[in-house]
């Protein structure tokens, strides 16, 4: 859970540096791009870490905290 928290935290992440990147639209069932962010802690971590470990989901989460 504790990393499904984590991913979903990096993912929130992200949109907010969306600005800097060109955006890419996604559809149901597409694989997302690879990135790599920092985690509570300060580590580096990656969505290619989690993969290697199994099946990943994404949340779309919207709203506040």
């Amino acid at each position: 859970m504790k990393r499904l928290l984590g991913l979903v935290a990096l993912f929130i992440l992200l949109q907010g540096a969306s600005a800097q990147t060109p955006k890419t639209i996604l559809k149901v069932g597409d694989k997302a791009p690879d990135f790599a962010l920092p985690n509570g802690d300060g580590k580096t971590v990656s969505l290619s870490d989690y993969i290697s470990r199994g099946p990943v989901v994404l949340v779309f989460y919207r709203g506040f905290w």
